[in-house]
């Protein structure tokens, strides 16, 4: 079970015990939290074993897109992994900002800038993926930390960024060699650099995607504002 479900399933039984313990209060039929237990409870097990998380996840989606404030940083945080991708050649191939685009395009109902990595992947099978090549990865998934906190001042998204990064470096480096922070910091620090020495393309390139242009159109807007 995922983060995400994990968090679902803390809020359900609090939610619950709650409803338990005031039930008395408000003459509330004890059958009632009990069957909203069951019925929560099988469309969670349901949604992890057969959907892998993308039911709660989309449903998380939607509730935070209702937010301008949400939607704007999660803009600047895509925004953030696309430039960093664009400037290191990792191949793009879409970009969602919205739960309903992002269960179309088959990510979990999470919205996120897509990439082909289909060399990667070949590469990390026959272990020949170059420290260079791990490097650029691990500053793509930083970048949209990153990018938060350079226009935030802080970052609220990234937890699943950083489980890809560890992820990669599970499978990259030697056993005993595997310090997360270490990479993780090294790798914010870069891409908060990259995101900064090519601030205008940034800016034009959120601009870009709050108008919902191509993958093309942003490229081409980025190649247009670099420094």
């Amino acid at each position: 079970m995922n983060q995400l479900s994990l968090n679902v399933l803390a809020i359900t039984i609090f939610t619950l015990t709650l409803s338990s313990l005031l039930g008395p209060m408000i003459n509330l039929n004890p059958a009632i939290p009990a069957a909203v237990a069951f019925i929560i409870l099988g469309l969670m097990t349901v949604d992890t074993l057969q959907w892998d998380g993308r039911g709660s996840a989309f449903g998380l989606g939607v509730l935070a897109s209702l937010s301008p404030q949400y939607r704007d940083r999660l803009l600047h945080h895509e925004a953030g992994h696309f430039l960093v991708a664009y400037l290191l050649d990792i191949p793009i191939t879409g970009y969602t900002l919205n739960p309903w685009d992002a269960l179309k395009a088959g990510q979990r109902g999470q919205a996120g800038v897509s990439f082909d990595d289909g060399a990667i992947a070949t590469q990390l099978q026959q272990g020949t993926l170059s420290a260079q090549w791990v490097d650029r990865y691990c500053q793509m998934w930083m970048a949209g930390e990153g990018a938060e906190q350079l226009v935030y001042g802080s970052a609220e998204g990234g937890a699943d960024d950083r489980q890809n990064l560890k992820l990669l470096l599970n499978r990259c480096l030697p056993l005993g060699s595997k310090d997360w922070q270490a990479k993780q910091k090294w790798s914010l620090l870069q891409a908060e650099t990259l995101i900064k020495e090519h601030w205008s393309a940034y800016e034009a390139l959120v601009s870009a995607m709050r108008q919902n242009l191509s993958v093309d159109d942003c490229m081409e807007t980025i190649k247009q504002h670099q420094a």
